[in-house]
């Protein structure tokens, strides 16, 4: 890093001129290398393959039926929660910390205080059930998906079927608020739309064997969008989410029409990506990038090794021991709450951390934030949720087949100014292939289809009437 502070404070000392004489020199030598690169033959998929996740040996066959699910709660179920609620212990926060020592407990315990006393578990439970929810074997695990339809439809107006795919600490329960916007028929537009659980995620049945990554998941997605009928189809992801569709368009891309991400990565290595670090910030529109890329990836240092820093300590826990940190949130609610909100805090906007209640009921209200925590909290799940950051870390990701390997089905990009990093167009056609979209959207963070449902599912549509040519 001493030696790229060095070329930087080179770089600022030389002459307008002299800089652009250097860029381009270096850019030529990028762009023979890009060259070389590309014309090495690539592997445009990668293998499905098979896996069985169940408890003991695979069987010689399995059942295929799907099955309607409802959303039940218990009296028991709740008097427990309010027993372990009620034996929390809490300890004061420091002065003036507010969000910055993690989860102000102030605040938290006005947050409790409300699920306690206001929160209507049973009537949330009407609200998730307010969509059909089924569930069917794939690979020896329950698999737990909604299925919505469009409500009214003209005789012959076409239906398109997406699949969307949460991440954590989300569940399904983030997309309720953009399904009535993606099963409305608006401008010749309508889907059907299909929003799994992760295994190991609220309602869907938690793997029973090591090694379960985002590779299986999206095996299995693919597995039950080929029961549900589905021989084209778009997808659509964030989190873990994106790394899961994206998998699914590297498996079958002649089955996925489009694939829609809102949020992407690449590796970034190479020197085209080190030339874009030092010459970005001077002489952007040299390296691809533009001035809101400037704007959210410099200074490189502090947005993108200080910050994450700052808020990859559940990341590092999860990737390494997440059984033993999950023993607790499985046992205390407050503590999974806890856990869970700040990073809705967080991850909504970095600022939040400067505010006393983390900002959390700027973007949402107690009522979805507690659904989804009760979602964790009823089916058991904290643990094996976490455990997909041990799996998919057990080796560098970067040297895996699937990060390798380009995405080659038209792809559309959202790029929310919030999220955790940002990816300039310029990098993301490292990998993505056939981008047909990038979208710099005007707010939001992690949390797109439950912070800014009309932005995403605008964003989504736009792309689709590209794909299809609307």
């Amino acid at each position: 890093m001493q030696a790229l502070e060095t070329i930087r404070q080179t770089l600022s000392n030389l002459d307008p001129p002299q800089v652009h004489l250097l860029a381009a020199s270096a850019v030529g030598l990028g762009g023979l290398l890009a060259y070389y690169l590309a014309s090495r033959k690539k592997a445009k998929t990668i293998p499905m393959g098979d896996g069985w996740w169940g408890r003991g040996p695979k069987p010689l066959s399995e059942d295929e039926r799907i099955h309607g699910f409802e959303v039940k709660t218990s009296d028991e179920e709740i008097q427990d929660l309010y027993r372990r609620i009620d034996q929390t212990r809490y300890t004061d926060p420091l002065e003036d910390a507010r969000f910055h020592y993690g989860f102000n407990s102030n605040y938290l315990r006005k947050v409790v205080s409300y699920w306690r006393n206001q929160f209507d578990w049973n009537k949330q439970v009407k609200v998730l059930n307010k969509y059909p929810h089924f569930k069917t074997k794939i690979e020896g695990l329950d698999v737990h998906f909604i299925h919505v339809r469009p409500p009214h439809l003209p005789k012959g107006q076409k239906v398109r079927a997406i699949m969307l795919v949460h991440g954590w600490p989300g569940s399904f329960y983030e997309f309720y608020k953009i399904l009535p916007l993606l099963t409305e028929r608006e401008d010749g537009l309508v889907f059907e739309v299909i929003c799994p659980s992760i295994p190991g995620y609220g309602y869907s049945e938690a793997p029973h064997k090591q090694g379960f990554n985002t590779m299986d998941a999206a095996r299995i997605f693919l597995k039950l969008m080929e029961r549900l009928g589905f021989s084209e189809f778009y997808l659509q992801g964030g989190d873990w989410g994106s790394f899961i569709t994206t998998n699914m368009a590297q498996m079958k891309p002649e089955r996925v029409k489009g694939l829609h991400l809102n949020l992407f990565s690449v590796r970034r290595r190479g020197l085209g990506v080190l030339l874009s670090l030092i010459i970005g910030p001077y002489l952007p529109f040299l390296v691809g990038f533009t001035r809101e890329d400037v704007k959210r990836v410099f200074p490189f240092m502090e947005r993108n090794v200080y910050e994450i820093l700052r808020e990859t300590g559940y990341f590092h826990i999860q990737a390494t021991k997440p059984d033993t940190a999950g023993c607790g949130l499985n046992s205390s609610p407050v503590g999974l709450a806890s856990y869970i909100l700040e990073k809705f805090s967080t991850w909504t906007d970095f600022k939040n951390r400067d505010l006393e209640d983390g900002g959390l009921e700027r973007k949402f209200t107690l009522d979805d934030l507690l659904t989804n925590v009760m979602i964790y909290w009823t089916t058991g799940t904290i643990v094996p949720s976490m455990r997909l950051y041990k799996e998919n870390l057990k080796t560098n990701m970067e040297n895996r087949l699937d990060f390798l390997t380009h995405v080659y089905v038209p792809a559309g990009l959202a790029a929310f100014p919030n999220e955790l990093l940002h990816c300039p167009r310029s990098w993301a056609s490292l990998r993505y292939k056939n981008m047909l979209s990038y979208s710099y959207m005007p707010r939001g963070g992690h949390f797109a289809a439950f912070e800014e449902p009309q932005l995403l599912a605008d964003d989504i549509k736009q792309f689709v009437k590209q794909v299809e040519k609307l």
